[in-house]
């Protein structure tokens, strides 16, 4: 699916600025990322640098090997410099921000597209009715696509939804502005220690975007936390480019990715006559909103199903695509990557190092232990579990009760009850 979006977003992104026209702004689109495996780390960056090869070959995506004297732009400390590094040059990246003022241009210039601020969302049988102070809007169909905040809204529409639940992977990022000229090309690490790897990436305006934090929470966060800012400065600056100590913070970015509570996204129908959902795409939103979006129109508009969509319908069961013990044993690799990115360093007497893994390990074999019977639960989320584990097991009984009993019960479509929830 990522492969499939990653090849649409040449045609995708031309149709959309041609229709933006002069309101389009330059959005720093490019290609290019170098992938740094260094020491600051575990033994994880390893598999995930042999499953980007494994996926290259597979869908015939070049990944090329990189001295760390050829990075541009790359000053790491010593005791972080890359032992390893690839080069994907078909890998692209853009200004997500600059790509959101081109959306609502397009938007802008449709005559039939209204815009309003927050309000109420009614539901009535199979018609909704979003009432705001712009006034009422109604219409037969209905997308819920407001990230992080879907799961919230759409129990308040119908509680009774047998919808998975979506979670946020709350997260921190600052745009620098450095003295010097910024790359034009990506510098990241893997995929570790629960978060999407360390990124610097080149923006529209000069500066360098570097992300990003990574804490699963229950609820939406709303501003960002001086560990989080902290964490990903240090691991910039010495990871990274160390002369970025001179550099001015332009702004700091703080959001809420959502994520399934199996680690996969919502997309399709709740389960309500034109009630559909397009959510819990973690960190992949951005990159598969070219599929998303196509493949959901077709399939709202004209009722072809998609094949791309149809592993993510939102009234599924946990989809488990790992064993338990496979879970576990990741889900403490990433603790351990926590723990070396972080600096921390065990007592040099007895077995220490070795204590600790141990500890890990057991930490996580008593987290997803308290985990209702059937639910294995993603490696990324753990943090959540072993800090919130009652609350989160009761988020996933809850949801298999109400799956339950929408499929043993009478269905529910032709309800005339009025519930409203805020949009």
């Amino acid at each position: 699916m990522a492969v499939e979006a990653a090849a649409r977003w040449p045609a995708w992104r031309g149709r959309l600025r041609e229709r933006a026209g002069a309101a389009t702004p330059a959005d720093g689109y490019g290609a290019g990322t170098y992938i740094l495996v260094n020491a600051a780390s575990g033994p994880l960056d390893d598999s995930a640098l042999e499953a980007m090869r494994v996926a290259g070959a597979r869908y015939g995506l070049p990944v090329e090997e990189s001295a760390a004297s050829d990075i541009p732009a790359y000053r790491p400390l010593d005791n972080d410099r890359a032992l390893r590094a690839v080069f994907l040059p078909q890998e692209r990246f853009l200004d997500a921000r600059r790509w959101l003022r081109t959306l609502d241009a397009v938007l802008r210039a449709l005559p039939n597209v209204h815009h309003t601020g927050s309000g109420r969302l009614h539901a009535r049988g199979t018609a909704y009715e979003l009432t705001s102070q712009e006034g009422r809007f109604r219409a037969s169909r209905v997308v819920v696509a407001a990230g992080a905040w879907s799961g919230a809204l759409l129990d308040r529409v119908d509680p009774e939804l047998p919808v998975l639940p979506v979670v946020a992977a709350e997260g921190t990022a600052v745009a620098l502005r450095p003295t010097g000229p910024v790359p034009p090309v990506v510098l990241r690490t893997p995929n570790r220690a629960y978060a999407c790897g360390l990124h610097a990436v080149p923006q529209a305006d000069g500066t360098w975007y570097l992300g990003a934090s990574a804490a699963p929470v229950l609820r939406p966060g709303d501003a960002p936390t001086a560990g989080a800012l902290r964490f990903l400065l240090d691991a910039g600056l010495g990871q990274l480019h160390h002369g970025l100590t001179g550099a001015r913070i332009d702004r700091v970015h703080h959001g809420n990715r959502p994520v399934g509570l199996d680690g996969h996204p919502l997309l399709g129908n709740a389960g309500r006559p034109g009630l559909w959902v397009a959510t819990g795409t973690h960190r992949d939103g951005l990159h598969a909103s070219t599929l998303i979006a196509q493949e959901l129109a077709t399939e709202i508009l004209h009722g072809t199903p998609s094949p791309w969509l149809a592993p993510w319908q939102p009234g599924r069961k946990p989809i488990a695509d790992r064993s338990a013990a496979d879970a576990i044993g990741e889900a403490a690799a990433h603790h351990a990557a926590l723990a070396a990115e972080s600096r921390m360093r065990p007592p040099l007497t007895g077995d220490w190092p070795g204590l600790l893994t141990d500890a890990y390990l057991q930490l996580m074999e008593q987290t997803y232990a308290r985990m209702p019977d059937g639910y294995v639960l993603p490696p990324e989320l753990a943090p959540l579990a072993y800090e919130h584990g009652p609350a989160l097991a009761e988020l996933v009984r809850s949801h298999l009760d109400r799956l339950a009993a929408d499929r043993e019960g009478p269905g529910r479509q032709g309800s005339d009850a009025l519930r409203d929830g805020g949009a």
